[in-house]
């Protein structure tokens, strides 16, 4: 039997909540305060006041206060575009009322049945659904399973010293797994910081998105039956044991069909709308700020 020495009490940590999830880090995108100069801006002689662009700028998360309050005056010329648009075509449409008995302003029913109106979409026909469907077959494959087990050696990034004995924790059990790999389950339940040590590390039936990116790419490249190597989470350092892999399976074109279609009448209808605002960009007398139709938030 390989001899593994560890000094299991000063390796052991706090386990961490939900140790082998992974989500990304919540950013901080509160719009700053910080006062930004900007020209007047106007559109076809309609000002933009300061006031609208300050209240507007809390739905543009953005890194500074200048490139918040930018795409705020963006969004707002452009709605004031389209709603002097509606007016002069005089477009009258009912007021929705969604599912929460909440009814759209009388402006977003104009807006909305200006681009009703005036953009539209052809249907794809089926030879077309079917080209897209054959060209993109990696997209339409249901994503493969894993059951796995792991040993996680628990640890902050931030502490070095504690980090470090994680790494060496676990490089001594790898050593020890390696010549005696059937003694998983019983070093899991000794060492794992994971809850699913009284599992003996079984994680059960995972897919992507389930663990950190690094243990899912551990994962991926081991075989059933193979150990791997350390793995270094934010959690801590993992020892991963693939223990079955159920592969994805192509979707038949009759499953995705609808799918396919909603798809690309979203990137038609984006398109003709980029273009039209583009169009009405072009004929509008618009100071204080250069729009490009393109980039307004009716067609990200």
């Amino acid at each position: 039997m390989t001899a593994l020495i560890i000094n299991h009490a000063a390796s052991r940590q706090p386990a961490p909540e939900h140790p082998h999830e992974h989500r990304p880090a919540i950013l901080d995108a509160k719009p700053s305060r910080e006062r930004v100069t900007m020209a007047p801006v106007t559109v076809n002689g309609v000002a933009i006041t300061r006031k609208a662009i300050a209240t507007e700028v809390q739905n543009f998360p953005a890194r500074n206060p200048g490139e918040g309050w930018r795409a705020a005056t963006r969004a707002l010329v452009i709605r004031e575009l389209l709603l002097q648009e509606a007016r002069r075509l005089d477009i009258c449409v009912e007021q929705k009322v969604d599912q929460d008995g909440r009814r759209e302003t009388l402006e977003d029913a104009q807006v909305r049945g200006l681009i009703e109106r005036e953009v539209r979409v052809p249907e794809a026909d089926e030879a077309t659904l079917r080209r897209f469907y054959e060209n993109n077959l990696g997209h339409f494959v249901t994503p493969s399973l894993y059951q796995a087990d792991h040993i996680l050696i628990g640890a902050r990034r931030d502490d070095d010293e504690a980090f470090g004995a994680a790494r060496e924790t676990a490089a001594s059990l790898r050593a020890a797994l390696a010549a005696e790999p059937e003694r998983f389950a019983a070093l899991a339940r000794d060492y794992s910081d994971c809850p699913s040590a009284s599992l003996g590390g079984s994680l059960g039936q995972i897919g992507p998105g389930d663990t950190t990116s690094e243990f899912e790419a551990a994962l991926i490249g081991l075989a059933p039956g193979d150990i791997s190597a350390p793995v270094e989470t934010r959690y801590g350092v993992h020892l991963i044991r693939l223990t079955r892999r159920i592969d994805g399976r192509q979707l038949p074109f009759e499953v995705v069909r609808e799918r396919i279609a909603s798809y690309l009448v979203e990137c038609v209808h984006r398109q003709a709308t980029a273009q039209y605002l583009s169009l009405l960009v072009g004929q509008a007398n618009i100071s204080g700020i250069a729009i490009d139709g393109a980039s307004s938030p009716l067609v990200q």
